[in-house]
């Protein structure tokens, strides 16, 4: 029994060795609100940020992904710049939810069956959909509505990637989402009795940012590009 199951692992461990087509992994970092509410820098994680990747690799310079993550994205008036945001004080705390599929491009090939150590920048763009409860204030408290919305967007990263341990590929990026939605920090409420409590600049809608770190691990069958 202990040599058949020696024997077993061998076969796997050349057959991962050799078949990277996959990638499954995690994202840690952190995240930060850019709208109506709170500070307006662009990169400025101050809430942390949780998810799960899968990618595959359809050839050296691209590959299809798609990703799940969770924050409990918040911000504050009082840490911005504005001298009128500041004055008004107003925060808000929203659990938000985002499924994100699209395609990534990689500026040199990154082919996994090289034996070497590799590394690239890389671009994700795609679509992406972020579950969260709608809100307004009153009296310059934040009020939960009886309604969640759905705020879509476009999601763009920039990031930098290696295998740097065998199977093992980190990457660190920064990813920023242009949402069709002005709903998030709650100055645009959904429900009618709350339409007076609108206030901002409805004509621009929200952004947030991921930035932090992915680790995901490569297993699958041989790409095609790699067949001699």
């Amino acid at each position: 029994m202990r040599h058949l199951t020696i024997l077993i692992l061998s076969i796997l461990t050349i057959q991962f060795s050799h078949s990277q087509i996959n990638e499954l992994g995690v994202f840690v970092g952190g995240s930060n609100f850019v709208g109506d509410v709170g500070a307006t820098d662009f990169i400025n994680p101050n809430t942390p940020t949780l998810g799960i990747l899968y990618k595959w690799n359809r050839s050296p310079r691209h590959a299809w992904r798609v990703s799940l993550l969770y924050s409990d994205l918040k911000a504050y008036d009082s840490k911005s710049d504005d001298p009128r945001r500041i004055e008004r004080d107003y925060s808000f705390d929203s659990n938000l939810l985002e499924i994100s599929a699209g395609m990534e491009f990689t500026f040199m090939d990154f082919n996994l069956h090289s034996g070497h150590t590799i590394g690239t920048p890389y671009l994700f763009a795609g679509l992406s959909a972020a579950r969260h409860q709608n809100y307004y204030y009153f009296n310059g408290n934040q009020t939960a509505e009886n309604t969640y919305g759905w705020a879509f967007g476009i999601p763009m990263a920039l990031g930098y990637k290696t295998n740097f341990l065998g199977n093992i590929i980190l990457g660190v990026e920064v990813g920023a989402r242009y949402t069709f939605s002005d709903a998030i920090d709650g100055n645009l409420p959904n429900e009618a009795n709350h339409q007076q409590y609108r206030f901002g600049n409805i004509n621009n809608n929200d952004w947030y940012v991921f930035s932090g770190i992915t680790l995901t691990y490569t297993f699958g069958e041989k790409p095609c590009y790699c067949v001699n």
